[in-house]
């Protein structure tokens, strides 16, 4: 009998801690993303804001977390990322900005962004930059950001961007070479620029600049939703693009 109660005991004893292995491993397989927001705020010199896009923060972050992704947003400055008040016209209203304007939470945590000098590419799996003008100011340029995306990338991760924010590859170089020579890839266009009348006050052209830097550049009629997946390499031409580049995004985090 003794001997018994020592064997159940034993047993129970293993069960407990293969359960609790298992619970651990679940855990730990939990796929994190990075998204990387902009803190400028300053259209040129127009006088006017800008920020992230509404649609372009909103649509990818729903598209992941609902699929149990974790996401963490962190910023140049920390804190509260500008939005541009321009994204948050009815006319550019979707199910996603809709719900995102009643998340109250999301948006307690989009206040309290952590800083971008202070993360690093181990403890993710992936990266998405949201676009909207902003970056195309502080991020484009920002070192740390150009470091992080080599690091994912070198790393065999997954870099994704979105309408302006491909521009931010600009001066992201992987051995030397620029990451973008002789990739497929896509971004918002000289046309979609030109359509908002704002060629000549954005700081550089991202079609124009990607393409001399080696990028295989493609792009479909203004305002028409387009991704183009080229290895680790996601990217969306506009708002409407977004959800398309989460999804690819997903697909790749899966496999």
């Amino acid at each position: 009998m003794k001997k018994l109660v020592v064997v159940l005991s034993i047993a129970m004893t293993t069960f407990g801690f293969n359960a609790n292995a298992q619970q651990k491993k679940s855990t730990n397989t939990k796929k994190k993303v990075l998204f990387v927001v902009t803190s400028h705020d300053k259209l040129g010199n127009t006088g006017e804001k800008t920020g992230f896009w509404s649609e372009e923060f909103a649509a990818p972050y729903y598209a992941l977390t609902d699929q149990g992704i974790e996401v963490t947003i962190v910023t140049p400055k920390g804190g509260q990322p500008p939005l541009d008040p321009r994204s948050t016209d009815p006319n550019f209203a979707t199910e996603d900005t809709k719900r995102f304007d009643n998340d109250a939470a999301l948006k307690l945590k989009l206040s309290k962004t952590l800083k971008l000098v202070n993360v690093k590419q181990s403890d993710y799996d992936a990266v998405f930059y949201p676009g909207g003008h902003g970056p195309l100011w502080d991020l484009a340029e920002d070192k740390n950001s150009q470091a992080l995306i080599a690091d994912f990338y070198k790393n065999n991760k997954p870099v994704a961007f979105v309408c302006h924010a491909p521009g931010v590859l600009k001066d992201v170089k992987v051995n030397g070479e620029y990451l973008v020579k002789g990739k497929k890839l896509t971004g918002f266009s000289n046309t979609e620029e030109e359509a908002v009348k704002l060629t000549n006050v954005v700081p550089f052209l991202l079609e124009d600049v990607l393409q001399k830097e080696g990028a295989i550049y493609s792009k479909l009629d203004n305002w028409t939703p387009y991704a183009v997946e080229d290895g680790l390499l996601i990217t969306g031409q506009n708002p409407a693009s977004s959800k398309l580049v989460a999804e690819k995004l997903l697909i790749v985090l899966k496999k």
